[in-house]
């Protein structure tokens, strides 16, 4: 069943959990991520980058994550992540994403403000939810062989957070509170006193780079307010050598659908022990 995000996160407020938002770029990711799903009865959010709409095409990425959902009793919502433009959300939107993340937090307060508030409204008119982002969050969805370099001054400022969320209007809000994307030699620090008091305005929250943050403070962010969590780098790692390894071990295989299962079950176990730690089984 096709849900928007916002049904989704009032209940997963409401049960003190969080839902897994995972990144894809193939079908095959798509099969996986709703078989682990349905298998540990869970909600759960499928969604693209620009880049990965693009590579993908908007239209398709829907008309897969609905025609493969629309038999599961398990709710699905479809998530445009990081989107940098009103086009960009015009396109996911007409293709039949039920969710946008509008990210203008490259952009001075102001700009993000107007920016945001234009989307809001062309969303909320379709009855889509959408994301808005205060406060950088950078990175790139890949392993990094060096510690995360990361500015204080990028971090989410919960007053100004609180001010954003009133004048935009939206519905969930991804913050900067130490997270990152991609993984790093080691783990990046939370501010979770900055987390709390951001937590306290009341809206939903989003983090951002879930693939490098360990289970323990997950959870701890979840107590505080995170409803969703992205996750991206570890399911393309899972993917990848899946991938490798059929090709390495069966070098005369050159029949897709008989090498390709391995990369669906590979990014189903990632998927499954994401589900587990933010507290969605059973959840449906």
């Amino acid at each position: 069943m096709i849900f928007t995000t916002k049904e989704l996160f009032i209940r997963a407020s409401l049960g003190n959990y969080a839902i897994g938002a995972f990144n894809v770029s193939t079908p095959e990711a798509i099969r996986g991520i709703l078989k682990a799903a349905e298998e540990l009865n869970s909600p759960v959010i499928i969604e693209t980058s620009e880049g990965e709409m693009d590579y993908m095409g908007s239209k398709v990425v829907a008309d897969i994550v609905k025609g493969l959902a629309t038999d599961m009793s398990i709710p699905v919502a479809l998530h445009l992540d990081h989107g940098q433009s009103l086009d960009s959300v015009k396109r996911a939107i007409g293709a039949g994403y039920t969710s946008v993340h509008i990210d203008a937090s490259a952009l001075e307060y102001e700009e993000n403000v107007a920016l945001t508030k234009k989307v809001v409204e062309y969303a909320h008119d379709r009855g889509v939810t959408v994301e808005g982002e205060l406060g950088h969050i950078g990175g790139i969805s890949e392993v990094h062989t060096e510690t995360a370099k990361l500015e204080a001054s990028t971090y989410t400022d919960p007053e100004m957070a609180k001010l954003f969320v009133e004048e935009t209007g939206i519905d969930i809000l991804a913050s900067s509170v130490g997270n990152i994307h991609g993984i790093y030699e080691h783990e990046p620090e939370l501010d979770f006193e900055r987390l709390g008091k951001i937590g306290k305005i009341g809206i939903p929250l989003s983090l951002h780079g879930g693939s490098g943050i360990s289970a323990e403070n997950i959870k701890k962010a979840i107590s505080l307010g995170v409803t969703k969590v992205n996750v991206n780098t570890e399911l393309r790692i899972a993917f990848t050598e899946a991938l490798r390894t059929q090709l390495t071990e069966n070098p005369d295989l050159d029949t897709p659908y008989k090498y390709l299962p391995a990369t669906i079950d590979a990014v189903k176990k990632v998927v499954k022990d994401k589900i587990k730690i933010f507290g969605s089984e059973n959840k449906a």
